[in-house]
Parts: C-alpha cells; structure tokens; sequence
C-alpha cells in the first residue's frame, strides 16, 4: 500500500553532490524507497483527512508562517507532491533552502511583488533592460509598485526607506548584457535582491552564491527546455518561500503538476543541453561577428545558448528569411528561435526607454536549440542575404 510522499523531499544537505548528479537526483531520492523509478504524477486536486481539527491547526499554522504542512497534503492550491519534487530539484541546484512554483513567470514576478508590496515596501530599484513584460509590470504599476530605474553603480544611491526588491536580469534580455551580482547585491544592503536567472541557469551561474536573496526562472524556458511547459519559479531562502506560499494560495497562480513533473524531467538534461547548445551559440557568435552584414553581436561572458546581433540591412527580412530556425517568441527550447524584441518581446516598453537600454530597431535575438551548428549558419547565411549590399568591415562581438 502506497502512502502520499511529504511535501518536503529535500536530501540531507550535508551530502555535497555535483550539478550534473543534483539535476537528475534531486526531487527524487526517495523513490527507489517506494519502489518507483519515475516520479509519480498526483493529478488530486483535494485529499481527504477524518481529523478535521487536526486539518484545522495545520491550515491555521500555513497561514501563519506559509511553512508546507506535514503529513499528506490538504488541497492542491496550498501545494502538490509532483510540484513539490520540481521545487525541491530547483533550490538544490540553485543553491537554496526552497523554491516556489507558479503558473508562469510574470505570476512568480508578481508574487514577490505583492509579498513586499503587503509590507508596506512597494518601491522598486530595477536595472534596464529587463524582459519587456517585466519591465511593463513595474512600469505601469499594476500591482501598485513604483519604480525607480538606474544602472548597476547607481543602486545604493535609488535605495529609499520603502524599497522592497531591488530586480536585474543577468544576462539580459535581449541585449544580453552583464552585471556584477556580487557588487550589486552588496549596494543592496538589507534590501533583498531579485536576479531574472533565465538565460544562464544554474548550469552557468548561481545568484545565490554572490548574495542575492531571489532568484528567478521563466521556468518555461530552459528548465523545461522543450517548448510544452508555462512555468515560474522562484528560489529562495525558507522564511520568503512562506510568504510566496502565501501569495500563491490567496490569489492561485498555482502549477498544474502535469507541468511540475515536465519540470523535472527537463532538469534531468538541464546541464547536457545548456552546455551543447552553449558551444553552438559561441560559435555562430564568432561567425556572425566576422561577417560584414553584420554590424555588432552580443554574446555574454557567461556563456549561454543565447545570441543578440544588430544587422546593417532590414532585421524583418532575416525573419521572413529563415527556414530552419523557427521565427517565434520565446526561448530555451531544443530547437532554435528567432525574433524581432523591439516587435515583440520589447514592444510594450517605450520605444526611447527601450533604445536608451540598448534594445535597437536591428536587433535580433536568437535562441540556439541542438541542431548542427553547420546547419543553423547555413539557414542565417540565408536569410541575411546577399553580401554585395552589406559594408565591408565585419560587426563588432560584444562580451559582458
């Protein structure tokens, strides 16, 4: 007879694993004790229980501390076991006590958002350029936040007494550009500090170790890495995983576990397909660079799947162009994408905001999946054109 699993799966930290062993053990160390090999999926959206009033101190105490209840779960708004196995994968890799999923990642965004926000601290420090929604978000004050934007050196001087989060993406979207983590998060003080981990992942980078207290994913793209998964999450440290805990029951930005168990079957390749994607992004960064349609390239110090270019000719025309490369949004899939952020990803942020950030009219932004690198520069040598048209001198690579 099977018993429902803890909520809390974490191992035994005091055992040190390396990344590649973590992304495909953690979440499930407990399964060969249950006579399982694969996680199981539990699809429940409730689960019964005869003592009502123990049921009651265990709602009273989540709602105090947001800490997951022992025992078997109680209703699947407050927590799922399949979501939970994901969850714990994620802080193990990140380097974190927790991690809490959501829907997707503006709803893991929002939720640190309105957890600060229900303090009383409402003011925001950010650094452009963020992913566009991202930057909307704060921008329009939608979930009452107000903004102050800066660049790196200049966050302790934006602190103020009611600032809340201060927020970087590194690399950023789409310009990919770097930031310091470790001066950054010492400006911050005691103000906690939220990295958009996105593009690296933990495969590359891991905020945590240089003093940020958040870490964020759009979960639906490297983490899932296939293009079948919406996903957020946020690792954290245990006391601000409660109050996200919180958040995500009061307003149900909750994961489908379908969702959580894609999750943590894509960290199991998570490292394998950073890295193979990684050296194929290096690549067509150094040809992209040396050809004269081209005039810049942004590939990041840290590495990464992800390339930036501004080309000399119409960048709408390298869209319409590709046929192997898929022209859609998004990111962090086994296959290549491609698009246009100052149409797309980037439209919603003012157009000069946008430009001051770096995100200009002939920028594009590619995501290298796991395709023949041979083959990907065929299918950009395509679309970019013909060479007569382009200047002479080839584009400038861009690091950091």
């Amino acid at each position: 007879m099977f018993t429902l699993p803890s909520m809390n799966l974490g191992m035994d930290t005091r055992t040190t694993r390396a990344l590649d062993t973590e992304a495909v053990h953690a979440g499930r160390d407990d399964l060969a004790g249950r006579g399982l090999h694969a996680p199981p999926i539990d699809l429940s959206t409730t689960y019964p229980s005869y003592d009502s009033r123990g049921e009651a101190d265990r709602i009273d105490a989540f709602a105090t501390t947001g800490a997951e209840p022992d025992g078997p779960p109680v209703y699947g708004r407050l927590g799922n076991p399949t979501v939970a196995r994901f969850e714990t994968a994620l802080a193990r890799l990140e380097g974190t006590e927790a991690a809490v999923a959501f829907a997707s990642g503006m709803a893991a965004l929002s939720a640190v958002l309105l957890a600060r926000g229900a303090t009383g601290l409402r003011h925001v420090v950010a650094v452009r350029p963020l992913y566009g929604c991202s930057d909307h978000l704060l921008t329009a004050g939608l979930l009452g936040s107000e903004v102050t934007w800066t660049d790196p050196a200049g966050v302790a001087d934006a602190l103020r007494p009611d600032t809340g989060l201060v927020l970087v993406e590194s690399p950023a979207n789409p310009t990919l550009a770097e930031i310091d983590l470790r001066a950054v998060a010492h400006a911050c003080g005691s103000v906690p500090l939220l990295v958009d981990n996105t593009f690296a992942t933990p495969v590359l980078q891991r905020p945590a170790e240089h003093g940020a207290r958040l870490v964020l994913h759009s979960a639906t793209k490297y983490l899932g890495g296939h293009g079948d998964v919406l996903a957020g999450v946020v690792a954290c440290d245990e006391e601000f995983a409660g109050r996200l805990r919180q958040v995500r029951f009061a307003t149900g930005g909750v994961l489908h576990p379908l969702a959580g168990y894609l999750l943590l079957r894509g960290l199991s390749t998570l490292p394998v397909r950073v890295r193979a994607a990684s050296a194929s992004a290096a690549e067509l960064a150094r040809r992209l660079a040396a050809d004269p349609r081209v005039a810049r390239v942004h590939y990041p110090a840290v590495g990464g799947a992800m390339v930036s270019f501004e080309v000399h000719g119409d960048p709408h025309e390298v869209i319409a162009g590709v046929r192997l490369i898929t022209p859609a949004v998004s990111l962090g899939s086994v296959d290549s994408l491609i698009q246009h952020p100052a149409s797309i990803s980037h439209r919603i942020v003012d157009a000069d905001d946008r430009r001051n950030a770096g995100v200009s009219d002939r920028l594009l932004r590619l995501s290298v999946g796991l395709e023949d690198v041979g083959d990907l520069w065929a299918d950009l040598d395509g679309a970019l054109g013909e060479r007569a048209g382009a200047t002479d001198r080839p584009g400038a690579l861009a690091r950091g």
